[in-house]
């Protein structure tokens, strides 16, 4: 019996090509897809679950809370002190390991090039699961210039995984020194929060553990082991109620000098919720924090496209069954049983998806790679293979195959044998299902391509609008730590060059601070130090005072630049003048006069909003960036003038450059990787859409081949035929942008609120995307329509 389904089942897959190749391509395409977003939901959920006692391994984290209860802000970020004070404190605790990032120059032959670090206790190994190749992992990291390398790196440096013993230069303060190989890691998971190539010893002078106001100073990550019986809630608090105790002088001086009258509050992080941690998430060296928002979206377009595909098979295989009409009536009549048919229409819908199992398997190996890029993972097909996995995709077959193929079952098996034989059937009538179908998949599609469209309108606004300054031509040259007297001499020399028009310098990185204005009041701000020519150069518009002057010695120790956003902030209404109060940790105080408001511009991307910003000369602050301006058109001659300058006057430090506008267009990464997911979202939608309104349309011609050879011969033209074939699915797609821009327009407004700064929905991005969804459809309906009202009349209406 089985034979001789499969049999029937090849016969109608070979006679109707048409019908075949639209469902496998639509179905196989549906798969690839759920396969791929499979994938990439397991890799998310499965982040750090390799290590053996991760169900223990928490974060601690913090909260502040103000006066009135309100939280001010959460923080996975911690000091020296809170690992080894609240591990003597807190029973449940059980140890604790620092973790923190850092950078230093590496030294390989001649080359020098920077070098991320990692820092770590010495039990490191004893708490994550990270096996050595080489090495001791309760010795690796107990002596202060020893260093944990990766095979990788082990493998680059000297050839071979066996490097214990050998040295690596890195530079700490002022030179070089040599650190001892005393371990060879394998490389961390692609699926591991922790990363690290250089592993150091975390090393904590007895000051710096024995100071109180570390308490305050964060910039690590601490984990600690709890016991499997603690409750991490009382725990937390225990932790809360010994850091008030322990550190109440400091509190005190917080509170008088800064303002803050609320108080903070301790708890732990599970270690596996980082990962997808809004609030929370795996940062300050920690590696590939994420939001489970790419998981929801990702899963919504392969639900939407796998439900298309379905859809597809559903409404051809009823659409295609007045054509196999005869063919039931006969089983019918001579025997065949419902259930023989069921199991018969059944056994051709699974055939159909086993075949696009097969092809959507293929379509993965070759969409992969892009995927990979898309979506910053380093997926690999041998994921494939994964047991849980395998079950799963055996469950998405046999959900597809049922899915798509159980409702056109039961319709042919239910045919009238009677009316079948007599030519008594016929599938026209209202037929709402299909048309209901039908509409579903083009509101899906419609709904993708609007999405897209609002997406690319953002994207665009994002690296199209003016910063409110000028980015063009400039390069940032970074170099740390740099005092007075090397600024001047590198930009006395930069300016030699033909190419170099002028010379600024900054602090390097973000740096944010406080102050105190009218009286006592507490504002904070970013804090930028720079040099003379900053402003000038970015052509950042000074609305009221003056720019910093080097005829005014003062400028530099008792003059400040702030911007609007400040003085709104301050509330003044006349800012030339104003005081500014620093108040510093050693108990004194610094006072600064206003003597310029320049107008805002966005200094961070515009996924933030503009904040307060305070402009400082103060000698004390080291510069960190040179922004160098140069001629147009002389990019090439001016970076080798730069560099040539640099490697003369830094000859043990790395050297690097970036352009500012580009620099700035990387600030959008994100939204542009998901302005292409979204994309080829919308064409996967579309185009299985396309294909299975095509094949209704071929379906629906063969059916009404005899009614369009009588309109032909009665004098009907061929666009009136054409418009009677293409009528009927054209309302059904205006039918379905109707209840598609509604939820368009919700999920973008929802979506852009994300956004300070963002694009205005406007009718024409939801007419655009209407008008194409429109045309793909007519385009797609009437080239069927033409091709059946163009055929000779004579050879559809001389046999019956």
């Amino acid at each position: 019996m089985f034979r001789y389904y499969l049999k029937t089942a090849i016969r109608n897959l070979t006679r109707n090509k048409i019908y075949t190749i639209i469902n496998i391509s639509g179905l196989s395409i549906g798969l690839a897809c759920a396969m791929l977003i499979i994938l990439y939901v397991k890799d998310e959920v499965s982040y750090d679950r390799f290590h053996k006692n991760v169900g223990n391994i928490y974060r601690i984290v913090n909260r502040n809370v103000e006066a009135d209860g309100k939280e001010s802000g959460k923080s996975g970020y911690t000091g020296y002190l809170q690992g080894p004070r609240f591990k003597s404190a807190v029973p449940e605790i059980v140890s604790f390991v620092r973790f923190r990032s850092g950078q230093m120059d590496m030294k390989t032959g001649d080359e020098i090039k920077p070098q991320d670090l990692r820092y770590a206790d010495s039990n490191f190994f004893s708490v994550f699961t990270f096996p050595l190749l080489k090495g001791n992992p309760k010795t690796a990291l107990l002596q202060p210039n020893s260093v944990v390398i990766s095979d990788e790196v082990a493998k680059k440096q000297f050839g071979t995984t066996d490097a214990l013993g050998k040295t690596i230069m890195l530079k700490g303060d002022d030179k070089f020194e040599p650190y001892i190989v005393t371990g060879v890691a394998k490389k961390a998971p692609q699926n591991s929060s922790i990363k690290f190539d250089l592993l150091l010893p975390m090393v904590v002078s007895k000051e710096d553990a024995q100071n109180n106001q570390n308490w305050f100073s964060f910039f690590m990550n601490t984990f600690v082991v709890i016991n499997p019986n603690a409750d991490t809630k009382v725990a937390g608090q225990k932790m809360t109620r010994f850091f008030e105790k322990d550190a109440a002088d400091v509190i005190r001086m917080i509170a008088e000098k800064f303002d803050f009258h609320g108080r903070t509050e301790y708890s732990l992080q599970p270690f596996l919720d980082m990962h997808l941690s809004k609030d929370l998430p795996a940062d300050n060296g920690l590696s590939d924090s994420s939001n489970p928002m790419f998981s929801y979206i990702l899963g919504g377009i392969a639900i939407f496209v796998l439900l298309i595909a379905c859809i597809n098979f559903v409404n051809l295989t009823v659409a295609r069954s007045l054509k196999r009409a005869k063919e039931i009536g006969i089983r019918k009549v001579v025997g065949g049983e419902r259930k023989q048919l069921i199991f018969q229409f059944l056994g051709e819908s699974f055939a159909l998806c086993f075949l696009a199992f097969l092809l959507a398997i293929i379509l993965v190996q070759v969409i992969l790679p892009v995927f990979n890029d898309l979506s910053n993972k380093a997926l690999s097909i041998s994921y494939l293979f994964d047991l849980k996995l395998i079950a799963g995709y055996i469950g998405l077959f046999l959900l597809t195959g049922l899915l798509a193929g159980f409702y056109p079952a039961l319709v042919l098996s239910n045919y009238n044998p009677v009316n079948t034989l007599y030519s008594r059937f016929n599938l026209g009538g209202k037929n709402y299902l299909q048309k209901s179908l039908v509409v579903l998949q083009f509101t899906l599609a419609s709904f993708l391509i609007t999405a897209t469209l609002i997406i690319y309108s953002q994207f665009n606004y994002l690296t199209t609008t003016k910063l409110g300054y000028d980015d063009t031509n400039l390069i940032i040259v970074g170099k740390g730590n740099l005092n007075r007297n090397e600024a001047a001499l590198f930009r006395n020399e930069l300016m030699k060059s033909s190419g170099v028009v002028d010379v600024a310098l900054k602090n390097g990185g973000f740096w944010g601070s406080g102050a105190k204005i009218n009286g006592e009041e507490k504002i904070s701000f970013a804090y930028e130090t720079v040099s003379v020519p900053y402003i000038p150069m970015l052509k950042v518009p000074i609305l009221q005072g003056r720019n910093f002057s080097l005829d005014l010695p003062s400028d530099s120790t008792q003059s400040v630049i702030v911007n609007e956003e400040f003085v709104k902030k301050a509330g003044w209404k006349q800012p030339l003048g104003q005081q500014v109060r620093f108040v510093n940790m050693d108990n004194t105080d610094e006072t600064y006069t206003v003597i310029g408001v320049v107008k805002n511009y966005h200094f961070e991307s515009l996924n933030q909003k503009i904040k307060e910003q305070l402009f400082t000369m103060k000698p004390k602050n080291p510069y960190g960036d040179f922004y160098i301006k140069i001629r147009p058109g002389t990019s090439t001659a001016a970076l080798k003038d730069i560099e040539k300058t640099y490697k003369k006057l830094f000859p043990i430090n790395p050297y690097s450059y970036d352009f500012k506008d580009q620099q700035n267009r990387n600030s959008y990464q994100s939204e542009a990787k998901w302005k292409q997911i979204m994309l080829f979202g919308a064409i996967l939608t579309i185009f299985i859409s396309s294909i299975g309104l095509f094949g209704l349309s071929v379906l629906s011609a063969e059916k009404r081949t005899k009614e369009i050879g009588i309109r032909k011969v009665l004098g009907a033209s061929v666009s009136s035929v054409v418009r009677i074939l293409s009528r009927d699915f054209l309302s059904l797609v205006a039918i379905a942008l109707l209840a598609a821009i509604p939820m368009a327009w919700i999920a973008a407004n929802r979506w852009l609120e994300n956004y300070p700064y963002r694009v205005n929905l406007s009718w024409w991005m939801f007419a655009s995307a209407g008008i194409f969804v429109l045309l793909i459809a007519l385009f797609t309906v009437s080239f069927q329509a033409i091709r059946a009202a163009t055929a000779n009349p004579v050879k559809s209406l001389r046999t019956e």
